[in-house]
């Protein structure tokens, strides 16, 4: 039985990912029965073959072409085995070893998404200020109280990640969307390094420009939720 998957999406980061994949398997060498999902969501710098090159426990998903973070984390969701899902950005700024720390109050859980905060952010100043914008926006809206949800960093059930509901850039709204769900949000400390190689894969637009109206639409989608219903089927007895 496979305990974790760790699913990372991976957008051109030759020179991050096969680091990151060997990082995982020092990690988790003495912890939990694992898998490592690496999402290649249309590469051209031979991202998908360095993580293959890297280590043990490695399964290749890849995409034709480009389309976009939360497809990418939705096709290693409904591929993974393990019980829980862990959520790491291809370009190695999570530390694995935080997931290392945190398993054994992992494992004991139930219905909870672990979302990381980051101690101190390793963005630039453009990057940095997009996403305080795109998280003041979300906070006011589905008050969801989230400090950081543009962490990299999420653990959950893997039941919760397979029934999300898909729409672009949905990862950015994951504690909102599993707090719809009845789960229990609870925030972790986590570490953030420099980025090593290569250059951010979102500027202004992906990060801003779009939030309000992404964000009205996770507040319809939220308000329009009801709790699911008890279902018996009776029998010709009426019993």
């Amino acid at each position: 039985m496979t305990d974790l998957t760790i699913v990372i999406p991976v957008h051109n980061e030759s020179g991050n990912i096969g680091r990151l994949v060997e990082e995982i398997n020092s990690a988790l060498i003495s912890g939990p029965a694992y898998e490592i999902i690496v999402v290649d969501d249309g590469s051209i710098d031979g991202s998908a073959e360095e993580a293959l090159r890297a280590g043990n426990h490695v399964r290749v998903l890849r995409h034709a072409k480009r389309t976009g973070k939360s497809r990418a984390l939705v096709t290693g969701f409904q591929a993974a085995k393990g019980q829980w899902i862990a959520t790491l950005d291809g370009d190695g700024q999570n530390d694995p070893t935080d997931i290392a720390r945190l398993w054994p109050r992992i494992h004991s859980s139930q219905s909870v998404l672990f979302a990381g905060v980051r101690k101190r952010r390793n963005d630039g100043f453009v990057k940095l200020l997009t996403s305080k914008f795109a998280n003041f926006i979300r906070k006011r809206m589905l008050n969801d109280n989230c400090r950081d949800t543009a962490c990299g960093f999420k653990v959950l059930p893997s039941e919760a990640a397979k029934n999300l509901p898909y729409f672009d850039n949905m990862h950015r709204f994951l504690p909102a969307l599993l707090r719809r769900a009845g789960l229990q949000v609870i925030e972790v400390s986590v570490e953030d390094r420099p980025r090593l190689a290569g250059v951010s894969k979102y500027g202004f637009f992906d990060r801003a420009a779009v939030a309000f109206l992404d964000t009205v639409g996770v507040f319809w989608l939220i308000r329009r939720h009801s709790d699911p219903v008890s279902v018996v089927e009776m029998n010709s007895a009426g019993n």
